[in-house]
């Protein structure tokens, strides 16, 4: 994956939980600037407390070792945390950068738990700085993404599903995901068209997507395995050599090819574990999230539903209930419009992250296999020559 994308794909795996019993950030707001979809968060939804002290907020010179809280930087895995993040409310228009890094353990005399830096850059006139930086924990996170859902239901929004806490067992998880699908079609009477196709293509995509995930990681695990016990030939027929003065060229020669070999295979690895297998994830969680999305738009049409069919039956004061309606099929008209706005923006980026995802995997192996086909090759080519050269020599 490029270092910038777009907001719809902050990876995952760039929040993992901090401390278990962090406080909520009540009304104040984790981000100087909106995350999420493409819709920003207006702070006046968000409740903005401008005196809010709970949250650091640092400059950018100030230094983080001086806070008697705040133990040394943790180091960033290969993986993690470094995440340009590019809003484009039009495709030319690049005007606002949030960088999420520098994960940051602090520890105190209640709780442990985990910050992250998030830098924003921006030309955009609304703001009173062109760059902010500030410190949030996780739970900072998982408070903006439920306002961002609160207000914003349909919006498909990306964030925080691969590290929540752990829950019930699998079957349990199961059975609430069937239960609450089924609580929320028993009010909706008639999904449109498009939503059931919707329906349809989420359903199968986490199928096909999951199951590659599961492939990915087995792929991985082999390919360590057999990286593992490579890496143990090369000492090996160094120490063969030793004993076998006639070979002692030969055999360094092989273990000369098996390292190199050993460093082609550990790099290939890499690209598997920082390219491929984070993409992979992140949209087993987005299908997970998606389903959450489409049962909020049914919830909002079940009430619409619901109000209708008092108002046909005339079960109640039917004086209120046509506002009440009216109101109501403005807000489905809303959520179901800005699904599908937002469905269009993440089937083109799904379909983008994927494609190249494995197409860079697939000309990173490519490039394996020529490596070490050219290294055992050469090889073999030093090794005929030599008996052709000790051949001749041996000719009367």
């Amino acid at each position: 994956m490029e270092g910038e994308r777009r907001a719809s794909q902050a990876p995952s795996s760039g929040l993992p939980a901090g401390g278990a019993n962090g406080e909520s950030p009540g009304g104040g707001a984790p981000f100087p600037g909106s995350s999420g979809s493409s819709a920003l968060l207006q702070a006046e939804v968000l409740d903005l407390d401008e005196d809010e002290d709970d949250l650091e907020v640092f400059s950018k010179d100030a230094s983080l070792m001086d806070m008697n809280s705040f133990s040394p930087m943790m180091p960033t895995s290969p993986l993690s945390m470094i995440n340009q993040i590019k809003f484009e409310d039009e495709p030319d228009l690049k005007d606002l950068f949030i960088t999420v890094d520098e994960p940051e353990s602090h520890v105190t005399t209640i709780e442990t738990f985990i910050t992250y830096r998030i830098i924003t850059k921006t030309s955009r006139g609304e703001f009173d700085s062109s760059e902010f930086e500030v410190r949030r924990r996780y739970q900072d996170f998982l408070w903006l993404k439920g306002k961002l859902e609160e207000a914003h239901p349909t919006l498909i929004i990306p964030e925080l599903s691969s590290h929540k806490k752990q829950g019930p067992g699998l079957l349990s998880r199961m059975g609430q995901t069937v239960r609450a699908v089924a609580s929320s079609m028993r009010g909706v009477k008639n999904r449109p068209e498009e939503f059931m196709e919707m329906n349809n293509f989420i359903e199968l995509f986490s199928q096909k997507i999951n199951l590659i995930d599961k492939i990915s990681q087995r792929i991985y695990k082999e390919e360590r395995e057999y990286f593992d016990e490579m890496k143990e030939y090369g000492p090996i027929h160094i120490l063969w050599s030793a004993s076998e003065e006639d070979l002692v060229d030969t055999l360094k020669d092989v273990a000369s090819c098996i390292d190199r070999c050993c460093k082609a295979t550990e790099k290939r690895m890499s690209g598997l574990s920082e390219a491929l297998l984070p993409v992979v994830h992140e949209y087993v969680l987005y299908s997970e999230m998606l389903m959450g999305v489409m049962k909020r738009r049914d919830q909002i049409q079940a009430e619409l539903d619901s109000k209708v069919e008092v108002l046909t039956y005339k079960k109640a004061d039917t004086d209120l209930l046509p506002e009440e309606i009216g109101k109501l099929e403005d807000k489905v008209e809303c959520a179901n419009n800005a699904l599908k706005a937002d469905w269009e923006r993440w089937k083109q980026n799904m379909q983008n992250d994927i494609k190249l995802a494995f197409t860079d995997m697939a000309e990173e192996n490519i490039h394996y296999y020529e490596q070490c086909l050219a290294t055992w090759e050469s090889f073999l080519t030093s090794q005929t020559n030599l008996h052709l050269e000790e051949a001749s020599e041996d000719k009367p």
